[in-house]
């Protein structure tokens, strides 16, 4: 991961934490971790930070538990998360749907008509939505962090299921995990000229 996919995922981690906490003050770390579907770990270390930043603060309720209550700052940074985060999905959005028309284009210009997509977020719907207007079939869809979750009826596999997919290229259907799921394809010893991707 570089550091602007790094910064951009604890942009999302820190309004999601916000937000959850701004609906509901009771949480506990273990709750906000199930909800957010993180580790636990990695919830603790976003408190301190945004508690360290001021847009948090912590009161102790007993027994052993923590209340956690969004600052006037803390309501302020989630209002200015929220913005930028809306902007930057327009702008994911408009090129995604872009680079989708010129690349499922000169999929079919090659004479493939099978793809599996690598991720399934929101980029991935939208590479969806695009897939329809073209002759090409969505043969599977790949994404270790959700397997056995369904994407527009298919069953998210593992990456290590592709070995028995059939398929004529793979497209990198997320923005913020791109790098990884490119890495990890090559790692099982996908063809580079079999990957094709959506943002660079």
């Amino acid at each position: 991961m570089n550091n602007s996919e790094k910064h951009e995922t604890e942009d999302y981690r820190a309004l999601q934490i916000l937000d959850e906490l701004s609906n509901n003050d009771s949480l506990t770390q273990r709750e906000l971790s199930k909800r957010l579907g993180i580790a636990l770990g990695l919830v603790n270390s976003y408190i301190k930070n945004l508690v360290k930043k001021g847009y948090i603060t912590v009161k102790s309720i007993p027994p052993k538990r923590y209340a956690y209550f969004l600052t006037p700052k803390g309501f302020a940074e989630k209002t200015r998360l929220t913005y930028r985060l809306l902007q930057d999905y327009t702008r994911i959005y408009r090129e995604a749907r872009a680079n989708l028309k010129r690349l499922f284009q000169e999929i079919q210009a090659e004479g493939a008509k099978r793809v599996v997509f690598a991720g399934a977020d929101e980029v991935a719907e939208i590479a969806y939505l695009t897939l329809q207007e073209t002759e090409l079939e969505l043969s599977g869809v790949v994404d270790s962090d959700n397997i056995g979750k369904k994407f527009f009826g298919k069953d998210i596999k593992s990456i290590e299921a592709l070995k028995d997919m059939d398929y004529d290229c793979i497209v990198v259907a997320s923005y913020l995990k791109r790098e990884r799921l490119y890495n990890e394809l090559l790692e099982i010893g996908v063809n580079e000229n079999d990957i094709k991707i959506i943002f660079h």
